[in-house]
């Protein structure tokens, strides 16, 4: 039986970067011209790591096309990019096409998933792939889940692991997450960063821009240098990424504290404080509120009232993900990326210099 190419998943969410909060605050656009790229980063790391194949899905900005057709030129060449293979999705513009192409990739067996996006993109991704490990790269507006770094590194620590030369104990991070069930409704969500309890009764706008429509607010965990809602815990009681705990906010704007909080880039609001503890893993909690909605990541999703029963549960079994720092260490303490003459990219090798 022939061997199957060594394949990785490149997931980039053209909505990402692009939602209502560069109206109502100061967030910076990311645009498809800065996704393509990123993915292009990536292909040269991936490549020069001895990635041979990379799935992609098709969209309708214009990102698949534009890394395909450069993926036909010199730049591709010299730096012995993977091949591509993309699916064609029945596109709907919404986060099912996320959801999709995750399924698909799941489906090859890749070897990882390198995500472009922010903290929804990474939770419906995550819902679907079990245990493929992620590539976080953020390109969204709130970004806590996927950490601020540049795709020619993160992709050379993926593309170590994707190849064997990275021990999982090593390259790999367990997260934690939350899980919102209410089981008279069937209801199971997971967030991965932090989910909000909103006295506002339908969804509307999405995400969540006032202060003072926050009742409660449960974390994961809690960086005190994070943007959005986790930055109230952030800021007040922080938790670390690979802390057991996470944490708990109630919120009034009565209360006798108020906090200055980052809610969303260049949006800052006082928010009033009335008590805050650590999340045990485990205990589900019912809400403070009767009736509103909650906000998963940062986006309300879900509108609860008086006859419904929704909790909140702290586990440790959300999505392995890159640990890029740790992987990056451990390949510089073992030379895994010094390289012999028979590596395309040796100084000594015949280089492409044909035009495009």
């Amino acid at each position: 039986m022939p061997r199957q190419p060594l394949t990785v998943g490149i997931i980039a969410n053209p909505a990402s970067g692009r939602d209502l909060r560069r109206l109502t605050a100061n967030a910076g656009l990311f645009s498809s011209t800065d996704k393509v790229s990123v993915i292009q980063r990536l292909l040269a790391a991936f490549g020069a790591t001895g990635i041979e194949r990379v799935l992609m899905p098709t969209d309708m900005t214009g990102i698949a096309a534009a890394v395909l057709k450069n993926s036909q030129g010199r730049q591709a060449r010299q730096g012995h990019w993977p091949s591509l293979e993309f699916l064609d999705l029945a596109l709907r513009q919404t986060v099912e096409d996320t959801r999709q192409a995750a399924r698909w990739m799941a489906q090859r067996d890749v070897a990882l998933i390198a995500v472009l996006g922010g903290d929804g993109t990474h939770k419906a991704v995550a819902a679907e792939v079990g245990d493929i490990p992620l590539l976080t790269l953020s390109t969204g507006t709130n970004n806590a889940f996927p950490e601020l770094r540049e795709a020619t590194s993160a992709g050379l620590a993926g593309g170590l692991y994707a190849s064997g030369r990275l021990p999982p104990e090593l390259a790999l991070r367990r997260n934690k997450r939350l899980v919102v069930r209410d089981a008279a409704r069937g209801l199971e969500e997971i967030a991965l960063v932090d989910v909000a309890v909103s006295s506002l009764p339908f969804m509307g706008a999405r995400a969540i821009s006032r202060g003072s429509d926050l009742a409660e607010v449960f974390v994961a965990f809690a960086e005190p240098q994070s943007i959005g809602l986790s930055a109230l815990c952030g800021l007040w009681l922080p938790v670390a990424r690979q802390a057991p705990q996470g944490a708990w906010m109630r919120l009034d704007p009565h209360a006798p504290q108020a906090l200055l909080t980052p809610l969303a880039p260049g949006l800052l609001q006082g928010c009033g404080v009335l008590d805050a503890q650590l999340l045990q893993p485990g205990i589900a909690h019912g809400l403070c509120l009767p009736s509103g909605t909650l906000a998963l990541d940062g986006e309300r999703e879900i509108e609860f009232n008086a006859h419904d029963r929704p909790t909140v549960t702290l586990d440790a079994c959300g999505p392995l993900s890159i640990d890029v720092p740790a992987a990056l260490a451990h390949a510089a303490q073992q030379r895994l990326l010094a390289i012999g003459r028979e590596h395309p990219l040796h100084p000594l090798m015949p280089q492409d210099t044909l035009g495009e």
